[in-house]
Formats: C-alpha cells, structure tokens, sequence
C-alpha cells in the first residue's frame, strides 16, 4: 500500500517546459507557416494527444489576422462558457473582452420558439460584436452552422473564425461547410475532434504571438 508520498513534477514552468518538449519530440510542427506552429503546439498539449493536429486546417493568413485583431482589440465571441473560461485573460494583448452570451435570459425563450438549440439561440445575439472579432466554437456545431448563416445573410465579417465544435453529429460537417464556405478567416480541427479546450488553447496562443 502507499504512503501517499509520491514522486512527480510540482513545479509549475517545469511541467510546461517538460510538456512542450514532448510534444515537440512527439511530432514534428517545422513544416507549418509561423504562427500555426504555435497553435499546433497548444491544440496538442490540449488534447493531451499530438496526433490531434493531423486534422488542423486554415485558410491563408488566418493566423495573422487573428493576432492582428487581438492587438487591436478585437472581443473574443465564445459559443460556451468552457471556452470562455479557457481563455486567459492576462495573455490577452489588449485586455480584450471575452463574450458569451448562451447564459444570457432571452436565450432559451428564444431557442424553446425557434425549435433550435441554446447554442444556436446565442449566436442571434452576436451581429453587434462580430465587426472584426475573433470567434471561437468549441461546443456545438449548432453555433457554427447559425453563425455561417448569418454571415451569408450579411452579419458583419469577423477577423478570424476558430471553428472547433466536437461531437458526432454535426461537428464534421460544420467545419466542412466553414472551410469550403470560407466566409471570413479560419481555423479549424477536422473532422469529430475538437472542444472547448482546445478552441480556447487556440485563442491563448494567438493571445500570446500577438504579446
């Protein structure tokens, strides 16, 4: 039986140093543009997994104009608090705004009245932010078709899309309708994988080119 005394890593920049050195060991991100390199490294260490980068796909300069907008001070439009609450905030180059607007009161009235899903109900509350945001959808394919609807209705065009729904209804086909679409810059993790971690690790590290 243990004693409950137990040898491992305490120390915090020794355990982020120590994981990003695996994953580089693990895979190799040399071949991608400057900035995807980065997003790589984080979207692995979020997965816990860096085969989970196979599936990464942007449109060009994607990277760039999300690390732009962030220095300008662009919000950050969340489909879920999970993602919201990954974001950190001290890494943000403007003290840049995070919002999400599924817990906000007129939501479920109005997904109960549309037949639609809350996350899809909150996007309807996004035309005002959207101008040159950085959007990132880590929860539900939903968010990610109602928004591409409304981009397609002339909602304004955000800098950069992070469209990372995960699940096995929709979330496939969603990013494939963003990347084909294309209707504004893009990030995307093909494919079911995805989540709220590793959409808002995509957000951290754009946060922490644009420093």
């Amino acid at each position: 039986m243990s004693d409950g005394t137990f040898d491992y890593v305490r120390e915090p920049q020794a355990i982020y140093a120590a994981s990003f050195a695996a994953i580089r060991e693990s895979c190799d991100v040399s071949s991608l543009p400057g900035a995807m390199q980065g997003i790589a490294l984080r979207i692995a260490h979020a997965a816990g997994d860096s085969a989970a980068i196979a599936g990464l796909d942007w449109s060009d300069g994607a990277a760039e104009a999300g690390i732009a907008a962030l220095k300008a001070g662009a919000p950050v439009l969340a489909d879920a608090r999970m993602v919201a609450e990954g974001v950190i905030r001290s890494a943000l180059p403007a003290n840049n705004r995070v919002i999400c607007t599924l817990g906000l009161g007129s939501v479920a009235g109005n997904a109960a009245r549309g037949g639609t899903t809350r996350s899809a109900a909150a996007v309807e509350l996004w035309p005002e932010f959207l101008s040159g945001a950085v959007v990132a959808i880590g929860n539900a394919p939903t968010a990610l078709f109602r928004l591409l609807q409304g981009l397609a209705a002339g909602w304004p065009k955000p800098a950069l899309i992070v469209g990372m729904p995960v699940g096995y209804i929709g979330a496939a086909e969603s990013k494939s309708a963003l990347s084909g679409l294309a209707p504004a810059p893009f990030i995307v993790l093909t494919g079911q994988r995805g989540g709220s971690a590793i959409a808002a690790a995509t957000v951290n590290a754009l946060s922490r080119a644009a420093s």
